[in-house]
């Protein structure tokens, strides 16, 4: 088990200077930028396309995670590819073809991930495991940054733990997170934190102060030095 890493979402900061953010929030201690994609049909609620993770990429060489929540999702795998993603994360439910998916972002030249939202049952990666660089377990449901935590989801992490034991696979987790969470999710298994509202906060001081609370006490959670 390694320190889990954390990855700050930038929807929960300020869109007047996304550019600024991604360079502060880097700065700060973030392992990953978590590029949460919406449009207002899969998910209730419209965020931003290609172009501006193509902006923000000379922003930061930090690992690009992009979550994309939108519907048909196919489309638009190239275009994220070519802005600059670095891991394109995408939902079973939003495309009739799931392996084919993988196997199109893998050709891209990316890592592949899936997301699974708190009700999609994680029996929908028994046939692809090979093809998945990240698995992204949804502890809320998508479409809005600040949102409660949904403690079912734990046994649902340790399962999937479980399932991916001996693959060089991560596991993400993202809704709610913070100090609290984190460290329980870690416990189950996590090594990857999606944290939003707990990081976006006090300015760049503040962004590296949360980040530290997060990472240190998700380690210590399952008995690492941050």
């Amino acid at each position: 088990m390694t320190t889990p890493l954390i990855a700050p979402s930038i929807l929960a900061s300020d869109f007047a200077k996304l550019g600024a953010e991604v360079r502060d929030v880097a700065a700060a201690g973030a392992d990953y930028i978590h590029l949460d994609v919406m449009d207002g049909h899969f998910v209730p609620n419209i965020t931003f396309g290609p172009d501006v993770v193509r902006a923000l990429r000379p922003h930061s060489d930090k690992v690009f995670d992009v979550h994309l929540m939108i519907s048909p999702v196919e489309p638009y795998l190239e275009a994220f590819a070519a802005a600059g993603a670095d891991i394109i994360t995408v939902h079973p439910e939003a495309t009739a073809h799931l392996d084919r998916c993988l196997q199109v972002i893998r050709g891209l030249g990316k890592k592949a991930g899936v997301a699974l939202n708190p009700a999609t049952p994680e029996n929908v990666l028994e046939y692809v495991l090979d093809k998945v660089d990240l698995v992204l377990v949804m502890s809320v449901n998508p479409g809005f940054g600040g949102q409660a935590f949904i403690p079912a989801v734990l046994p649902k992490i340790e399962r999937i733990r479980a399932l991916i034991a001996g693959r060089d696979i991560r596991l993400q987790v993202d809704g709610g997170i913070n100090p609290q969470t984190g460290a329980a999710c870690a416990r189950a298994g996590a090594d990857v934190l999606v944290a939003g509202s707990a990081v976006f906060k006090g300015g760049i001081e503040g962004y590296r102060a949360n980040i530290a609370a997060i990472r240190n006490a998700a380690a210590d959670a399952v008995g690492l030095v941050a």
